[in-house]
C-alpha cells in the first residue's frame, strides 16, 4: 500500500492557486497507476518513489513541471510536449488541459511502475573530458624564464590554469595582456591562483 507525505499536502496548499488543481490531479494519477507509490521530499519539491525514483512534480510562479525519472525511456510514449525550459517531459503546465488526457497519464506511470520493477536502468551519457588548455607561446616563453612558476603552473589543475588564460585572452590590448602575464608570474609563483583574492581562508 502506498503512502503520503504531509509535506506534499502542506506544498500544494503554499502554491499558486492555478497549481494547486494541476498538483492535486498529477498526485491522484500518479497513486491510481502505481498504488503502492511513497511520497517524499527531495531538493524541496514532491517526488514518488517505487522501488527507486519514479516521478517528481513542481510548481513555479507561473507554471508547473512534473516528470518520470526515467523519462527517455518513455518519450515515445510522452509525446513532444518536452520544453528546455521547463524540468520534466511536459513543458510549461499552466493548467490540468496541458497534461495527457487522466487514462494517458494513468497509463504512463504504470509504465514507468513496469520499468522500476524490472530494474531497467537509464544510460547517462558521459561527457567527454576536456583536452588539457594549450598554453601561448608567449606566456609559455616567459614560464619558462620562471621555474618556479613553471613548475607550479604545470602542477596545478587544468581549470586554474584555464582561468589564467582565459584572463589573458580577455585583454583588449597587447599592453594589458603583457601586464596581466607579468602579474600572473609573479601569483603562480606565489602558489596562487587567478582568483585568489576570493579564496576564502583555511
Amino acid at each position: 500500500m502506498g503512502t503520503t507525505d504531509p509535506r506534499v499536502d502542506a506544498y500544494i496548499a503554499r502554491s499558486a492557486p492555478f497549481a494547486r488543481p494541476v498538483l492535486t490531479h498529477i498526485r491522484k494519477a500518479v497513486h491510481t497507476g502505481c498504488p503502492d507509490v511513497e511520497e517524499t521530499m527531495k531538493w524541496s519539491f514532491p517526488h514518488f518513489v517505487y522501488k527507486g525514483m519514479l516521478c517528481s512534480m513542481a510548481s513555479f510562479k507561473a507554471h508547473c513541471a512534473f516528470g518520470f525519472w526515467k523519462g527517455s525511456l518513455l518519450k515515445d510514449s510522452v509525446g513532444s510536449a518536452r520544453s528546455d525550459d521547463a524540468m520534466g517531459q511536459f513543458g510549461r503546465i499552466t493548467s490540468i488541459d496541458d497534461l495527457p488526457a487522466s487514462t494517458q497519464l494513468v497509463a504512463l506511470v504504470r509504465k514507468a511502475t513496469a520499468l522500476n520493477d524490472q530494474g531497467v536502468k537509464v544510460v547517462r551519457r558521459k561527457t567527454a573530458p576536456k583536452a588539457p588548455p594549450i598554453i601561448p607561446a608567449d606566456f609559455l616563453k616567459l614560464l619558462r624564464g620562471k621555474k618556479k612558476a613553471l613548475a607550479a603552473f604545470t602542477a596545478s589543475s587544468p581549470s586554474h590554469q584555464r582561468e589564467y588564460l582565459d584572463w589573458f585572452s580577455e585583454a583588449r590590448t597587447v599592453e594589458t595582456r603583457e601586464r596581466r602575464m607579468a602579474t600572473a608570474l609573479e601569483w603562480i609563483s606565489e602558489g596562487k591562483g587567478r582568483n585568489w583574492k576570493y579564496e576564502k581562508k583555511a
